[in-house]
């Protein structure tokens, strides 16, 4: 039905959703009807999807702990189900979500998580990602834990609507922003797992890459494994620290744990000389194995003003003989 109030101004009365009826007042100078079809303003098409999820907020607030009981015990049923989180925690977290996904959906905005009313879910769930992440579950695991309110929460929402002629669309609509919760909840996981690898690669890197004080200035850094930018880059920065912090004058890379020499190898090598030159301190290089020696000269690599020794002893007996000490072998008679 239609009347006419102003030019400008149209009031129309109908049923929503739920068949009871509304009034909404909207400013419209477009006729209600267009090719003998009723037709309804954007103005009013946008009020009845609010009333739409408004009346889905009364729902899940009315029944908050029913959904949320078939939540946790859908969960806990889950063959798949990692062990490594306890129930107590599973439902904590359940019931910390579920409570924002009822603040976030009363908003009025289930399709853009981008927005600050999904900015503290957003935030729950990278952090619950991140936990399970160091809990030791896998990616599966941690999305499941949002898809699985899917079947509880829309099996009540079918329940409750009955046969309203939207409730296929609030369906469908809910389902998609679960899945997109599902989504986010997945790439925040592979995001913190990352995180977690990189710090610990950075860990495995300063521990094998020690400098060790092998006398009064002297120091020594034994390298085993290949000798990347990266790792070159840790080993510069330990062994300058080093130097300073002990005043040593010189220091010893030992390259026999190193597999292979190629020209980025040889290149790393000699930018960690270059740099303990700089701080004031000399360097030789030890570990030079025959097969190591052909492949530098092959290569045509220069490091002819670098000290080179065959042996870890050697390198050691070197730097103490320029540091004015003695090395001998004294042989005791009976």
């Amino acid at each position: 039905m239609r009347y006419q109030a102003e030019s400008s101004t149209e009031l129309y009365i109908g049923q929503s959703y739920d068949r009871t009826p509304f009034v909404r007042v909207f400013l419209s100078t477009a006729p209600l009807t267009k090719g003998g079809e009723l037709r309804i303003p954007q103005r009013c098409a946008r009020y009845m999807a609010n009333d739409t999820l408004t009346s889905v907020n009364e729902v899940i607030s009315k029944s908050h702990k029913v959904i949320l009981d078939a939540w946790v015990d859908q969960q806990l049923k889950d063959s798949n189900r990692s062990q490594a989180v306890p129930e107590s925690s599973l439902r904590a977290s359940s019931q910390e979500f579920f409570d924002l996904f009822r603040d976030a959906i009363k908003a009025g905005n289930i399709e853009d998580l981008d927005s600050p009313d999904w900015e503290r879910a957003r935030k729950m769930l990278t952090e619950l990602s991140a936990s399970r992440a160091m809990q030791g579950s896998t990616p599966s695991e941690t999305a499941n834990f949002i898809f699985s309110l899917k079947d509880p929460l829309l099996t009540h929402i079918n329940k409750e609507f009955g046969a309203t002629k939207n409730v296929g669309e609030i369906i469908l609509n809910l389902s998609k922003l679960i899945d997109n919760l599902g989504l986010y909840t997945f790439e925040a996981f592979q995001k913190s797992r990352e995180a977690v690898i990189r710090r610990q690669q950075r860990d495995i890197l300063e521990m094998s890459t020690p400098v060790i004080k092998m006398w009064d200035g002297v120091v020594a850094v034994p390298l085993i494994g290949t000798l990347d930018s990266a790792r070159t880059q840790i080993v510069m920065e330990n062994l300058l620290q080093a130097i300073v912090e002990t005043g040593s004058k010189i220091a010893i890379l030992d390259i026999t744990g190193v597999p292979t020499v190629d020209t980025q190898t040889a290149q790393h090598l000699i930018k960690t000389v270059s740099a303990t030159r700089l701080m004031g301190a000399d360097c030789i290089i030890s570990g030079i194995r025959p097969q190591i020696a052909q492949t530098i000269v092959h290569l045509g690599i220069d490091i002819f003003d670098i000290t080179t020794k065959a042996s870890m002893a050697d390198a050691i007996k070197e730097a103490l003989e320029r540091n004015g000490y003695v090395v001998k072998r004294e042989i005791e008679k009976d």
